[in-house]
């Protein structure tokens, strides 16, 4: 070698936006930017190394020990020889060169390393996912694998500290998900050596799952739970999950979806109580949201039995209680389901409980209401700070962002004078909420709590009031006089053809019509006289009355007047 270490200028480190100075020496490699921290790497840590095309030129791949996949992009393809030499010379390592597929083809073959997911086309890797950017996977049908990756705010940085950080702040448009589909089956321990598993066969898509959860380390050990929930109701997103709590972060793992959520993407954190006496509900607001396919949900609602009791134990130690969580975490809870839970959350996470304001009482002394948004019914919170709308969607609406308030009813029927509407229209045209079907009796507590908040109201109840009351005694009024007549037409008919045959005698004069009514009269009454005298008499004396089809023939005469 020339010297004691080998320079090259403008070089990438995982995809920074500022270029730095890289330099390779015995001791190892280092790189530094016009403007930061200087980043190194013992020769102790070095793996293996891999020459191929990248974004910027060519890049060298480091797979190191301990620390995942360090990348270097911007060399010069004149630069092979040189850095092939120093890394022999320097690291005893043979620095590999790789090209990848350039077929176009989105089928291959997928084969796990110790640092990364190889997708192979025609026996040449076409890309590769380090385990390090994926934060979670779940299996999104019977053969297709979603894996999500890290954010840029920097939430999977790994054993390489800020440099993971700033290779995620790096990007402007990041790729967000991939999904994989593997169909068939194989045999368990198919592969593995050792593996004495025969006969016995999996989906090849849950090995795959199986594989990465491992590989990419998807809800950490499980022997570092603070706390394990089970089989907790979540209402959004709905289903059943067991929550496993860590130092800082926690999983949700159901049946089909498993998530790893940072304590660092928790927002905000409820705690409401039911207005239906009998449930409290714990919603967590993400940012970022957490996904399911293309649906994101911002707020994770979770619903618990008010009369459900637990009896819970931390799983950590009394030295760490004391050095990370003195005042903050107990040993030993023994309360209400929901207070345990919530208590740790708050404990683990350093949020603040939010519960319902004290300014507001509904009128069945509840501090929630009952309505709809939308086709979607569920209940609406008043908080000190904000109006939240629960469980689905979740819509949390801080008073700061709010212009007015309406109240309004929809229609003008009588019925609706029993519930009434709630529009919030945002500042600067950012749309509104229209929360529906409120009951009637909930409009003085409304009114005082949006008083008591400063906020605009603009109240169309009081406008249409008076009117609609009025409209609805014009319309008793109205109905008196001919309830009297159709109750009397009611008695005088016995089916709907006489009422066909008033009608068709409206036209007529009052005394045809009378002649009508008096001779049908007449007849009924004789038959009422002859049937009423001859209950007594035989059989042969009843075959002297008229037979039932002479009737027609005396309607149809009349009828010809």
């Amino acid at each position: 070698m020339a010297g004691d270490y080998e320079t090259f200028e403008k070089i990438y480190l995982d995809l920074s936006r500022q270029p730095g100075r890289c330099r390779f020496a015995a001791s190892g490699m280092g790189w530094k930017p016009s403007g930061g921290d200087t980043f190194t790497l013992a020769n102790t840590e070095i793996a293996s190394a891999q020459w191929s095309r990248a974004a910027k030129g060519y890049e060298v791949k480091i797979i190191t020990r301990t620390l995942g996949i360090v990348q270097l992009d911007g060399f010069e393809q004149d630069d092979f020889d040189r850095i092939k030499e120093a890394f022999k010379a320097y690291y005893k390592i043979n620095l590999e060169h790789r090209e990848h597929a350039l077929k176009g083809w989105n089928w291959g073959k997928a084969e796990f390393s110790k640092q990364e997911l190889h997708f192979n086309v025609a026996n040449k890797p076409a890309f590769e996912i380090p385990f390090s950017e994926v934060t979670n996977s779940n299996l999104a049908g019977k053969n297709e694998i979603a894996v999500e990756f890290s954010t840029s705010d920097g939430s999977a940085a790994n054993g390489a500290g800020g440099r993971k950080k700033a290779k995620n702040a790096a990007a402007v448009d990041q790729l967000m998900e991939m999904r994989f589909y593997v169909p068939g089956t194989v045999k368990k321990g198919e592969g593995e050596d050792g593996s004495d598993n025969e006969g016995e066969e999996m989906s090849a898509a849950t090995l795959f799952y199986d594989t990465l959860k491992e590989k990419a380390d998807i809800g950490e050990i499980a022997g570092d739970t603070y706390a394990t929930f089970l089989d907790i109701l979540f209402l959004t997103p709905r289903g059943r999950y067991d929550i496993d709590m860590y130092e800082s972060s926690f999983r949700l793992r159901g049946k089909t979806y498993d998530y790893k959520i940072q304590f660092e993407n928790i927002k905000k954190f409820f705690l409401l109580p039911k207005p239906d006496e009998i449930h409290y509900m714990i919603v967590i607001g993400l940012e970022p949201p957490l996904r399911q396919g293309q649906t994101k949900y911002p707020f994770l609602v979770m619903q618990f039995k008010k009369e459900e009791d637990m009896d819970f134990d931390l799983n950590i130690t009394e030295a760490t209680l004391k050095e990370k969580y003195e005042g903050k975490l107990q040993m030993h809870y023994e309360n209400p389901a929901f207070q345990v839970v919530s208590q740790i959350f708050k404990g683990l996470t350093g949020k603040k409980i939010i519960l319902p304001s004290k300014d507001f009482i509904s009128h069945h002394q509840q501090s929630g209401v009952k309505c709809s948004l939308k086709a979607n019914e569920g209940h609406l919170f008043f908080l000190d700070k904000a109006l939240l709308f629960v469980p689905k969607p979740a819509v949390y609406v801080p008073f700061d962002r709010v212009s007015h308030i309406t109240l309004s009813r929809v229609g003008g029927s009588v019925s609706a004078s029993r519930t009434f509407d709630v529009t919030v229209t945002l500042k600067g045209g950012e749309g509104e909420h229209q929360f529906n079907n409120i009951n009637r009796e909930e409009q003085t507590s409304l009114e005082d709590f949006f008083k008591a908040k400063n906020l605009k109201i603009k109240n169309d109840l009081v406008d249409d009031s008076s009117a609609l009351l009025a409209s609805a005694l014009d319309e008793d009024d109205d109905m008196d006089d001919d309830d009297v007549t159709a109750a009397r037409a009611d008695r005088g008919s016995a089916d709907e053809d006489e009422e066909s045959v008033d009608e068709d005698f409206q036209a007529d004069s009052e005394s045809d019509v009378a002649e009508e009514y008096d001779s049908a009269h007449e007849s009924s009454g004789s038959d009422d006289s002859e049937a009423s005298g001859d209950e007594d008499a035989s059989d042969a004396e009843m075959e002297d009355v008229p037979e039932p089809d002479e009737q027609p023939a005396k309607k149809k005469i009349k009828t010809k007047k």
